[in-house]
């Protein structure tokens, strides 16, 4: 793995090379590892790791990756799927909006502590100020309530386009209910969280490796390179 020059600030006074913190990240975020199994295979490779040290290193370069990945990304098309899911952070659910286009291409997610209009309307401000996606034309979402007026309001102060189309249609969404699974596959295996921040930022991670390995990047050797951080 190849490290791009810019990186290297982020590893300063790290006692470990980067290359294998950034490989004890990847191999969290992209396979199905608890904290201690990335402990016990970095081990085999003679690199004594504690767990926890592994867990803070997901939380400081998880969220890296996912902003640096950010401007590689493919355009997605302008049909837009939008849902929400629910993981438990303390025991307690919180929901995990998400969208993806009619190919099911990644457009954003947000984790957020409540379901109602207002964490609606703030994921769908945060989708639409997104660099590598056209505007909707239109937004496929479930029955919930919430999705209604935050459209509304959206176009009423000139955030979404006033032509844009909201469609209520439960089985358009199944691209993306497939593509929940992904994500709620990786969470199960973390025996959920402990804090709404490191889950928000575990999340990033998941999310950043699920769209590289769906072909979003620009280009094909991005996988392969830690240099895209």
């Amino acid at each position: 793995m190849v490290l791009a020059p810019s990186v290297a600030g982020l590893f300063k006074w790290r006692q470990f090379e980067p290359e294998m913190i950034l490989l004890a990240v990847v191999w969290y975020l992209r396979f199905s590892l608890s904290y201690r199994d990335v402990e016990e295979l970095l081990a085999e490779r003679g690199l004594l790791v504690d767990h926890v040290t592994v867990w803070r290193w997901v939380q400081r370069y998880a969220p890296e990756i996912q902003r640096r990945l950010r401007p590689r990304l493919r355009p997605t098309n302008d049909g837009w799927r939008v849902d929400e899911t629910y993981i438990r952070v303390k025991g307690k659910r919180v929901y995990l909006y998400r969208a993806v286009d009619s190919k099911g291409a990644t457009i954003d997610f947000l984790l957020s502590a409540k379901r109602d209009a207002v964490a609606a309307k703030r994921f769908l401000a945060k989708a639409l100020g997104g660099e590598n996606h056209p505007a909707p034309r239109v937004i496929n979402t479930d029955q919930h309530a919430g999705y209604p007026p935050a459209i509304a309001q959206l176009k009423a102060e000139g955030v979404l386009e006033e032509d844009c189309q909201h469609r209520p249609v439960q089985y358009l969404n199944n691209v993306l209910e497939q593509d929940h699974r992904t994500i709620k596959r990786r969470v199960r295996t973390s025996q959920h969280f402990r804090s709404f921040w490191g889950a928000s930022h575990t999340i990033a991670g998941y999310e950043a490796i699920h769209m590289i390995r769906k072909g979003q990047a620009c280009y094909s050797a991005v996988a392969k390179k830690v240099g895209l951080l």
